[in-house]
C-alpha cells in the first residue's frame, strides 16, 4: 500500500500545516503552480516528490519539470498535468490521449490488463483552484484536482488530498482544509 498526499496551486507559499498533514504520506504529487524552486526543494527534502510545472511557474522551476507526467503506482497508471478540466470539460490536447487509453482498456479483458504506457486509470490536474474529484464514465478513470494549498486566489479555504493505491484500488480518500491564516 502506498500513501499520497496530492496539492497543486502553491504559488509560492508551502504552508508549514502540509508537512504535518503529509507526515505519514509515502510520496507528494505537485499538481502545478509551485511559484518557486525553494517550495520544490522543501517537498522534496520531507518526501519523495512527483511534480509537473504549470502556466504561473518560470526559471528554474519550468525548467526542471515536464507539463505532463506519466507515471505508475502499484498498478495503478497515473496521467498528471497542470491545465486539465475535469470530465465533461477537458481541455482539447488532452483528448487524444484519453481517447487512447479508452481503446487499450476497452481491447482488455476483465482477467487482463492490456500492458501499455496508454492506459490512465487517475488523472491529477490542478490550476481551477477548485477541489474536485470526480470519476470519468466516459473514459474511464478518476479525476482528482486537489483545489489550491496557496493563499492565492478567491477560494475561501486551502484544500490538500491524502489517499492510498493498494494494488488497482484507490481508497482511503481525504479531503483536507486548513483555514486561511
Amino acid at each position: 500500500m502506498t500513501r499520497i498526499g496530492i496539492l497543486s496551486d502553491t504559488h509560492g507559499l508551502l504552508d508549514k500545516r502540509i508537512f504535518e498533514h503529509f507526515k505519514d504520506v509515502d510520496e507528494i504529487w505537485h499538481a502545478g503552480d509551485i511559484g518557486s524552486d525553494m517550495v520544490l526543494h522543501r517537498l522534496r527534502e520531507f518526501k519523495p516528490t512527483r511534480a509537473v510545472f504549470g502556466n504561473m511557474d518560470s526559471g528554474d522551476v519550468r525548467y526542471s519539470l515536464s507539463e505532463f507526467y506519466r507515471f505508475r503506482v502499484e498498478d495503478v497508471n497515473v496521467f498528471m498535468t497542470h491545465i486539465g478540466g475535469y470530465p465533461g470539460h477537458y481541455n482539447p490536447w488532452l483528448i487524444p490521449w484519453f481517447r487512447k487509453s479508452l481503446e487499450a482498456k476497452t481491447q482488455s479483458t476483465n482477467d487482463q490488463r492490456p500492458a501499455t504506457s496508454d492506459l490512465i486509470d487517475l488523472f491529477v490536474c490542478g490550476h481551477s483552484h477548485i477541489l474536485k474529484v470526480q470519476y470519468d464514465p466516459l473514459y474511464k478513470f478518476l479525476t482528482m484536482n486537489p483545489g489550491a494549498a496557496g493563499k492565492q486566489g478567491w477560494q475561501p479555504c486551502q484544500t490538500l488530498l491524502r489517499f492510498t493505491i493498494d494494488g488497482f484500488k484507490i481508497d482511503n480518500l481525504e479531503v483536507i482544509e486548513l483555514e486561511r491564516l
